[in-house]
């Protein structure tokens, strides 16, 4: 590892954070993944406010990587595998503008890889329906409260996690097993 090389962010709302979470942690090359809030205009929000769907805020992670174990790209094509960018405010049973698929961008290198990708998803037709996924550059992020934060490793068994969850982050374990820690 070339210790020259400093970590980058990315950000991501793709619905739940739980959900999202619990597949990025597991990613070589990921050293962090914290949930929390961010597009909205309420400083400091909670997750009872950011619930309402009134604060404008996205449910997203923060995702910490070393760009010379995975790359931007890469978390990119994650992000779009894990869930439905098609759905309009909204993943599963999920309904709201908080869980609204957006990648919010950090430099601009990262939302010129945003825009080509989902040009590439667009002109494939990867999906029946086009992409609702929003780029918007990164404000304040918001980490959530702290039982948040690794919720699915900690709560396998509550129904949400293993009836939602669960499934996502097995088909994601199988097509993506050679990234995984």
């Amino acid at each position: 590892m070339n210790e020259n090389i400093k970590n980058e962010i990315a950000i991501f709302g793709g619905g739940c954070f739980w959900c999202t979470e619990a597949v990025f942690l597991q990613l070589k090359g990921v050293t962090s993944a914290l949930p929390g809030y961010i597009g909205g205009f309420n400083p400091n929000p909670t997750y009872k406010e950011v619930c309402t769907g009134e604060t404008g805020h996205a449910e997203a992670i923060q995702i910490d990587f070393n760009p010379d174990e995975i790359s931007y790209a890469k978390l990119l094509e994650i992000f779009f595998a894990t869930h439905d960018p098609t759905t309009l405010n909204r993943q599963g049973n999920d309904i709201g503008t908080q869980y609204r698929s957006e990648i919010f961008y950090v430099n601009e290198n990262q939302k010129k890889l945003a825009e080509a990708y989902i040009e590439y998803l667009t002109e494939e037709k990867i999906y029946q329906d086009p992409i609702v996924t929003k780029i918007s550059e990164s404000s304040t992020f918001y980490h959530a409260e702290d039982y948040h934060k690794n919720y699915y490793n900690g709560n396998k068994e509550q129904g949400y996690c293993s009836m939602v969850i669960t499934p996502k982050v097995n088909k994601f374990q199988e097509k993506y097993s050679d990234l995984l820690k």
